[in-house]
């Protein structure tokens, strides 16, 4: 078992999930929330995000067959859209998009399936994260590594939303904007990798 691919593993998650920069997004989703409630939502939001990504990891390779496309030609694209999520990392955008998301929802609304699970923990990226590390090995072990890594993402994000109070008084906005950027270099790093394993894959160049 190379431990290496499975720290790859955790970290292209960690990247794209980007539990750090969610953790000021959930407290502008949790106003006026104690913080049993707070623990009660964000518990409730990861066990949904972690239904969908165990889904798309386990069924996301057969979806993709049933249909033709090739895990090769799907990692090119999951590449491509990693790459796209760093440049809204890079440039602040992504940030933006999630406070915009998170000021639209009044404070009765109930946050934990939309924006949580989907799209800000469970996004796109997240989803085609999941079938693309899935689909570098067919042997169960690697299935089971890959999925426990993602628990440990989520379960780090939990420990990040009980601590979101604290955690974002003391990064600030600057804070959390310089860790947002260092992960966008990360993930436009690791999507290009992405992409030169799929075109490997396909056979374009050895």
């Amino acid at each position: 078992m190379d431990m290496a691919t499975y720290i790859t593993a955790f970290v292209t998650l960690f990247v794209v999930i980007d539990p750090i920069g969610l953790a000021p997004i959930f407290i502008a989703l949790t106003p006026d929330m104690t913080g049993a409630e707070r623990r009660r939502l964000g518990l409730r939001s990861l066990v949904i995000a972690a239904i969908l990504l165990t889904l798309f990891g386990l069924a996301g390779e057969a979806i993709l067959t049933g249909i033709g496309i090739s895990i090769s030609a799907f990692r090119i694209a999951g590449g491509l859209l990693l790459f796209l999520t760093a440049l809204d990392m890079l440039f602040e955008r992504r940030t933006e998009r999630r406070e915009g998301q998170a000021e639209g929802e009044g404070p009765s609304h109930d946050p934990s399936v939309f924006p949580l699970a989907m799209p800000l923990l469970a996004g796109p990226g997240a989803l085609a994260t999941m079938i693309l590390l899935v689909g570098e090995n067919q042997g169960a072990g690697h299935v089971v590594m890959v999925h426990l890594m993602m628990l440990a993402v989520l379960a780090i994000a939990m420990m990040l939303f009980v601590l979101a109070t604290p955690l974002a008084r003391a990064l600030g906005r600057t804070g959390t904007m310089v860790v947002t950027r260092l992960l966008g270099m990360l993930l436009a790093a690791l999507s290009v990798q992405f992409v030169i394993d799929g075109l490997r894959g396909s056979g374009l160049f050895g």
